[in-house]
């Protein structure tokens, strides 16, 4: 008795999560310097004897000023380097057109370079060399590590920077819009959003939330002390 096996295609449960897209950085960037910034600029002027009213006016420029600050200097960054990655492609597309040969060899000494035996490496790059499009695709990124159809996006920079230095940078000012006159209350709760904003920048990078969090809490609690401290001094020197 014979049993006829049919091949099923084999199950993949292995993926990773998206770490190209250019938003993570600027957006945890953002929302921490916003955050610490802004506190640290509001811890400065109390401590020098600012009114409430004008702890809120310096807190809400330092928040238009930092976001659009930061949205200006990511998108500019971000479109230098894609720039430069743009223009190391078409310097890859010119020499696949004039050296077909020489890049096709070049390609073959790359994959002996991995482990491939001499015979298999040329006959893989011979293949991925047939197409063009593929060639061009396979040299990017060999020999400049990046993904010539994902490359970094400036406005997904940009925006995510501008909104997420925003949001932090308005957490220690809550509290003086609803009428606080003490950085007690802004403290307390710029404390909180450093910890859970730390701690949830860590879950996504497979860290343990207390690292982030006390990470985090530590060096903006290091800023804010820095700056308080000079907000008194030069209070005490102006009184």
């Amino acid at each position: 008795m014979t049993t006829n096996l049919v091949e099923q295609p084999a199950e993949l449960h292995h993926s990773h999560r998206e770490v190209t897209g250019g938003w993570l950085r600027p957006a945890t960037f953002g929302v921490m310097d916003g955050l610490v910034s802004n506190f640290a600029l509001v811890a400065g002027v109390v401590g020098g004897g600012a009114t409430g009213r004008v702890v809120i006016m310096t807190g809400l420029a330092g928040l238009v000023a930092g976001a659009c600050s930061m949205a200006s200097g990511e998108f500019t960054s971000v479109s230098s380097q894609t720039e430069l990655m743009q223009a190391e492609i078409e310097v890859e597309r010119a020499e696949l057109k004039a050296n077909p040969e020489d890049e096709r060899r070049e390609l073959a000494l790359m994959y002996e370079a991995k482990g491939l035996r001499p015979e298999l490496a040329a006959e893989v790059a011979r293949e991925l060399s047939s197409n063009p499009d593929i060639a061009l695709d396979v040299h990017v990124r060999e020999e400049l590590g990046v993904d010539p159809n994902d490359l970094p996006s400036p406005w997904i920079a940009a925006g995510s920077s501008f909104a997420a230095f925003a949001l932090g940078a308005l957490i220690p000012l809550l509290p003086f819009l609803f009428g606080a006159s003490s950085v007690l209350p802004a403290l307390l709760l710029s404390v909180l959003g450093l910890v859970v904003t730390g701690g949830v920048v860590a879950r996504i990078t497979a860290r343990p939330f207390w690292y982030g969090g006390g990470r985090q809490l530590l060096l903006g609690g290091l800023a804010a002390a820095v700056t308080y401290a000079i907000g008194l001094l030069v209070g005490a020197r102006l009184s």
